[in-house]
């Protein structure tokens, strides 16, 4: 383990494997630091929270969140399978499958209502749990929202054909190897972040460190293959905008108005406040795709306010380890 990384694996807790349906996995937990430091249980106004990376990211990549937050909330995050340390297994990924990973950890170690944090495909499957799975979830903040439905939406049914024929051709394991060799390299990884940052400072040894490990795991190259090609699908995940006004849960939206990946002004993220008075956006001057990174004092600040304006509770007082 080098140096960098033994360093940023400090910051993110107490890591462990799980097993999920004969797949290892990776998770990490940092109790809330108030209840322990009083020797009290679990307080019932701060409920747990559940953190969910981005594509390409894992548990690290909250390096900056974990320990804040978990002065006020026992906080979890999760490695979802094929990406981080969880395993790189052959297996049909799309956001349910996930959210049946992400269920099923909430029922292992968590079992009370949760407030789920996600980042980019992370926040999409929060959102697909979130109405799947009503009994999880006190709150839900998503940091960038992707919506894979608008692309089916805009492509006339008699292209759709040639467009998977395209898809096809271009997700040829082939080609998608002899690309992975490429892009997985450090110094090609710290140029595409670029697209998701706004701060080039914020691209630091470590940031390179925590995406540049995984890809060179077993199977990485396998599995990068088959997530290339469900995350050009419009079968990743329901309509975001079918998905959000069956919610009855406090709802946070966080943008940064420098995102490169999913524009503002494209993606025109108050649109997704009119479908649902519980939920609140914010959109953050200087900040990218990944917020809680690039400026990560905001971002915490934030979540803590606005889960304390909101009053959002937990009902039990259990915790699991």
């Amino acid at each position: 383990m080098s140096n960098i990384s033994s360093n940023w694996q400090k910051k993110i807790g107490s890591e462990r494997d799980w097993v999920w349906r004969g797949w290892q996995t990776r998770y990490t937990y940092v109790r809330c630091q108030s209840n322990y430091e009083t020797g009290e249980g679990q307080n019932l106004q701060n409920p747990p929270i559940l953190l969910l990376h981005g594509f390409g990211a894992s548990i690290g990549h909250w390096r900056h969140n974990i320990n804040v937050l978990s002065q006020k909330h026992t906080v979890y995050a999760l490695d979802l399978l094929g990406f981080g340390a969880s395993e790189k297994a052959i297996a049909n990924y799309d956001s349910s499958f996930w959210v049946e990973q992400v269920y099923e950890f909430w029922q292992t170690f968590i079992q009370v209502p949760a407030i789920l944090v996600g980042n980019s495909i992370g926040s999409l499957v929060s959102l697909v749990a979130a109405t799947t799975y009503t009994d999880m979830l006190a709150g839900l903040i998503m940091i960038s929202l992707p919506d894979p439905a608008p692309q089916a939406e805009v492509i006339p049914s008699w292209c759709l054909p040639t467009v998977e024929l395209i898809q096809n051709i271009v997700a040829s394991p082939i080609l998608l190897r002899a690309v992975f060799s490429i892009i997985r390299r450090p110094s090609i990884i710290r140029r595409w972040v670029k697209l998701a940052y706004s701060n080039p400072d914020r691209i630091t040894e470590e940031l390179v460190d925590i995406l540049a490990g995984p890809p060179r795991d077993k199977g990485a190259t396998r599995t990068f293959c088959i997530l290339f090609k469900i995350m050009g699908s419009t079968k990743l995940s329901p309509s975001v905008k079918a998905m959000l006004p069956t919610l009855e849960v406090p709802m946070l939206l966080i943008w940064g108005k420098q995102d490169l990946l999913i524009p503002p002004k494209f993606a025109n993220p108050s649109q997704f406040t009119q479908l649902n008075p519980r939920l609140e956006l914010i959109e953050l001057d200087n900040a990218g795709h990944c917020a809680h990174d690039e400026c990560p004092e905001i971002v915490n600040s934030l979540i803590l306010d606005w889960i304390t304006h909101n009053e959002v509770r937990s009902q039990k007082s259990e915790v699991r380890s």
